[in-house]
């Protein structure tokens, strides 16, 4: 095996060592958010992510990179969300191709409900892989990656 080898190997396995980590995250946070509240964990973070927007509002096509979802995914997304009043679409007065999505009354009510629901499940899944000692120094790390 060569050093061009290894590196690619050690790049390899740092990734599946991410993978698992968001892997059982995500999977406890699908868990708890549907169970309290009716909300995946990508619905969640549309309501998360337009909570912390100016006005309350973002273009479809920024949703869609916000939650990594393709545009159809994010139309479908968009559409169930709407379908339960927590967000509606505006045209966008600028470009009339453009919309926006933007959180209601009622989605910024849920989001507020479902917060510490989340934040309580990050903490506890953390503490969990903390204990995994191939998935402790990722989350030792994680700190470390926030801005000073």
């Amino acid at each position: 095996m060569s050093i061009e080898d290894d590196a690619v190997e050690v790049r390899a396995q740092g990734w599946r060592t991410l993978a698992a980590l968001h892997g059982l995250i995500e999977s406890e946070l699908e868990k708890s958010l549907q169970s309290e509240h009716r909300l995946s964990v990508v619905e969640y973070t549309v309501l998360d992510v337009l909570s912390r927007q100016d006005g309350w509002h973002m273009r479809m096509q920024q949703l869609g990179r916000a939650t990594a979802l393709s545009p159809s995914a994010t139309t479908r997304l968009v559409n169930r969300l709407e379908d339960r009043a927590l967000l509606t679409r505006i045209l966008c007065l600028d470009d009339r191709r453009g919309i926006y999505t933007e959180l209601t009354a009622a989605g910024q009510e849920l989001l507020t409900r479902a917060r510490p629901v989340h934040d309580a499940t990050l903490e506890r899944a953390l503490a969990d892989a903390r204990e995994l000692p191939e998935l402790a120094p990722l989350v030792q790390a994680l700190p470390s990656l926030l801005p000073a």
